[in-house]
């Protein structure tokens, strides 16, 4: 639809939807030309499989092919048939999750971009954000449930508000069906000094929130008390 000719999707994210299942799935279009002569490994046979020739045997599904035959045999996938069925089970219950995710994040952003005690919110469908105008234009159901937001208070406040909430669980995994908060700064990327972490995009007061799917009230007010003790 798009122009993507391979979409790779974290089936352990929103298509599990519960945070207990590693995994992962390649679309592939069919519409790209494997034999425009700077592919070898899909035009010339696999030494590992036989000699088969991805392109000239699978056409238009060669690269889902090669990914399976060789790269799935090599490496192997992480799925077990329990991890499979919990997989398939989310993805039933994807249609009626994701609007709830993405309705519930869009209140969050907005009602975090009115409190005087945040600095800044990133998500894509707030008025003024960089990529709003591409997220009208390709996020036309909802631009997903992770966003960000900054503390006017600084990096030791970032820390205070995690230590306060009752409500939301403090875990690093995101796309869950339980609101998800993390400071980025002292967990996932503590590794980096602060430089490092202004590079990629980690600010020492930005909080990371996974919206889930409980009452809105009920993260509002988890947001606003952990807020307020954080501020003081």
């Amino acid at each position: 639809e798009h122009g993507a000719d391979i979409v790779i999707h974290s089936a352990t994210k929103y298509l599990g939807g519960h945070g207990t299942t590693m995994g992962g799935v390649i679309v592939e279009s069919g519409k790209f030309d494997w034999g425009n002569g700077k592919f070898p490994q899909m035009t010339t046979p696999s030494r590992g499989y036989h000699g088969v020739i991805f392109h000239e045997t699978f056409g238009d599904f060669g690269f889902t092919m090669k990914a399976r035959m060789e790269v799935m045999r090599t490496l192997g996938p992480t799925l077990s048939p329990f991890n499979a069925f919990l997989l398939l089970q989310g993805i039933e219950t994807l249609h009626l999750r994701m609007p709830r995710h993405c309705e519930s994040a869009l209140a969050i952003a907005r009602h975090l971009a009115e409190d005087p005690r945040v600095a800044w919110v990133n998500y894509p469908l707030l008025p003024g954000n960089r990529y709003e105008a591409l997220a009208q234009r390709y996020l036309t159901r909802g631009a997903g449930g992770i966003l960000t937001f900054g503390l006017k208070a600084g990096a030791e406040a970032g820390v205070r508000f995690i230590e306060a909430v009752q409500f939301l669980s403090h875990l690093a995994n995101v796309g869950d069906a339980k609101t998800l908060v993390i400071h980025p700064a002292s967990t996932t990327h503590r590794q980096l000094d602060e430089e490092e972490q202004r590079a990629a995009g980690v600010l020492p007061e930005m909080i990371r929130l996974s919206v889930g799917l409980e009452t809105l009230d009920d993260i509002l007010w988890d947001i606003d008390q952990a807020l307020a003790t954080a501020s003081r």
